[in-house]
């Protein structure tokens, strides 16, 4: 195993149970919880200039600042490691979120495992290589709010900076994540006829029409879309998430509003999704437009692209095994750098409890990750 003498399991301890002290929760998803990112943001902002590491902070939106940082002359190669600082909310946690405890091998608190523990291997990453590496390119970082919602710090990282390849470094298990799915957020409307619930002869519902075609999309989704499987990320879905209409239990409802999210694999397309969603909604009788709200693509990245060749020397030098490369079902940031014309790739810590009411990462694991991050980047930017 390669010496690294400078990121010691304490030092990185120390820094993950300080990032979890600080409350970083994604103000959109817990509006409740009245924190958000600049907190944290500027903490790492300041942790990081005092080990060296340039850094600035950049607003993504007004109190919502990413953190930008680099290490390097720049002559070479650029790779970026990516990620997020928000957190999901902490409704139903049994033990205080923002008090880490360390119970052997692993680090309990709110975002530990999703996903402080990447921020704080990046961060240390960064540090060795300000302290004891001479890059010939530059090591750049992207600490992003808002994951857990719409990205928009991913989003405006990838508009003002620019790289030859990123690592994500979402918990993994130490695995080489190729490919993630996609989404579409889609909303469809039914008009009824409002009449008195005693005037059958006038009335229609609007919810009369929404339930054929939610029948319709359930079976659309069990003999359709499971059939269609992606050998990394598994079968595409949909589901119906939110339904509501009606104005009273003695009036037949004007108007019916379902939202439902459908993923997608690699190599389907956003409005692709939509047309079939449209041709589901015919074939039961209907005649509704589907509203796509909001979408994110999936990933693909080639397992011979220089980055994951790099990212597979490292974590077999560093780990002494050839690490698994495998696809995840879930989104994350990694589509964002992809879309952007970025080769990119995710590879994380070991851990449980992501959005859950116990959660914990494995601290073995998070300074496996920094030592990997280090000997990726003195590779790739060599």
């Amino acid at each position: 195993m390669p010496n690294h003498d400078s990121l010691s399991r304490s030092s990185v301890q120390d820094l993950l149970c300080k990032l979890i002290s600080i409350p970083s929760v994604n103000p959109t998803v817990a509006p409740e919880e009245p924190y958000g990112e600049k907190t944290i943001a500027e903490f790492a902002h300041s942790w990081l200039q005092a080990h060296s590491v340039t850094a600035r902070l950049e607003e993504a939106a007004p109190g919502r600042p990413n953190v930008y940082a680099e290490v390097g002359s720049g002559n070479g190669p650029t790779l970026c490691l990516c990620a997020h600082l928000d957190t999901v909310g902490t409704s139903g946690m049994t033990i205080s979120p923002f008090e880490p405890r360390v119970a052997g091998n692993k680090v309990y608190g709110r975002g530990s495992y999703d996903m402080k523990g990447g921020v704080a291997a990046i961060m240390s990453a960064a540090a060795v290589i300000a302290a004891d590496s001479n890059i010939r390119g530059k090591l750049i970082l992207a600490l992003v709010v808002d994951e857990e919602y719409a990205s928009i710090g991913a989003d405006d990282f990838v508009k003002k900076h620019k790289a030859d390849a990123c690592i994500l470094v979402e918990p993994s298990e130490q695995k080489i994540i190729l490919g993630h799915k996609g989404f579409v957020w889609a909303e469809i409307t039914t008009k009824g006829r409002a009449a008195h619930g005693s005037r059958w002869d006038i009335g229609v519902s609007a919810i009369g029409k929404m339930s054929r075609i939610i029948v319709a999309f359930e079976e659309f989704d069990r003999r359709v879309l499971r059939k269609r499987v992606h050998p990394l990320v598994g079968p595409a879905s949909m589901h119906c998430a939110l339904i509501q209409g009606g104005s009273g239990i003695s009036t037949y409802a004007p108007e019916c509003t379902l939202k439902v999210e459908r993923r997608t694999i690699p190599g389907e397309k956003p409005e692709d999704a939509v047309r079939e969603l449209e041709e589901v909604i015919r074939s039961a009788g209907e005649e509704v437009d589907v509203n796509c709200s909001f979408h994110r693509p999936s990933l693909l990245c080639d397992r011979d692209e220089p980055v994951v060749r790099h990212l597979r020397a490292a974590a077999q030098s560093v780990t002494g095994v050839q690490p698994e490369e495998a696809g995840v079902a879930f989104w994350m940031d990694a589509a964002v750098f992809a879309e952007a014309g970025i080769p990119t790739v995710n590879y994380g810590s070991s851990g449980a409890g992501a959005h859950e009411a116990v959660e914990w990462v494995d601290l073995d694991s998070v300074v496996s990750v920094a030592q990997v991050m280090v000997e990726t980047t003195r590779r790739f930017c060599k």
